[in-house]
This record gives C-alpha cells, structure tokens and sequence, in this order.
C-alpha cells in the first residue's frame, strides 16, 4: 500500500494550513476547531514552509509564557521539516516517522503540498489491512472444509 490510498480515504481532503505570520494564538485556536495536533505552515496553501505542533507551543510555553501567545508561528515551527511523497510506500512513512521521531508528515508531489498524514492514519490503515487480511484467511479456511 502506498501513501495516496491514505489521503483517499481521509474524511477532510484538504490540508489544513496557517501563515508563517499568523500568531501562535490563531494557531492554538485553530487546533482546537479543527481537533487536530499540527498544522503545515504555508505562505500561500501550496507551498510547504514548516510544521507546527501542540508539543511546540507546550515546549515554548515553558520559555516564553507572557509572550507566547503573540509569537509569531514562524519563530516555533520547525523548518526542516521532514516529507513523503504519495507514492511512498506505508512500511517506508512508518520506518520514517519512527526513525524521525515525527507524527505528522507532509506530502509533497514536486514542490506542491498534496496532503498530510498522521502516525493515527498510518496506524488505522495498517489495523484495517490486518482485519482484512484476517477476514479473507477465516474465509480461506471456511471454504477449505
């Protein structure tokens, strides 16, 4: 299975993105509506600029806290930010993101931002390939009698 039978199966299809300007108060706000734990960074919903996490605001907010909340997202988001493709194999995002230590990943066709994916997702669509693997041997063995 690859990355794109991923994004095909996601209730939203659109990626959620925020302004490398927009303050981390929109940001935390956003989450929140959104019920998501990070969001892609882009100038212009195309492009890919950085990522932003709960876990980077919960970091800074031990640092910054009077401030925090008018920081700019660009002064928390990380940069070099790690991505896979829509034909990435799921077994080479899962060895990614463990090896990487990520939980989200942007997906990239070229230069354009495509989709994100989600440690949740890679786990969802590897628990149900496993249930139907199991499904079609139970029905192996039931024919087989």
């Amino acid at each position: 299975m690859i990355v794109q039978s991923i994004l095909r199966s996601k209730k939203t299809p659109h990626v959620l993105t925020i302004r490398p300007d927009d303050t981390i108060l929109k940001l935390v706000r956003l989450l929140r509506l959104e019920g998501v734990g990070a969001m892609i960074v882009s100038k212009d919903g195309r492009s890919l600029d950085g990522i932003i996490s709960e876990r980077d605001v919960v970091r800074a907010l031990a640092t910054d806290e009077n401030k925090l909340l008018t920081l700019p997202v660009s002064a928390l988001m990380t940069h070099d930010t790690v991505t896979c493709s829509p034909t990435d194999t799921i077994a080479h995002v899962t060895h990614l993101m463990t090896e990487r230590r990520v939980r989200h990943l942007p997906v990239m066709e070229g230069n354009e931002l495509v989709g994100v994916i989600s440690i949740g997702d890679v786990l969802k669509h590897r628990v149900d390939e496993v249930q139907f693997e199991a499904a079609v041997l139970r029905d192996i063995a039931i024919a087989g009698r």
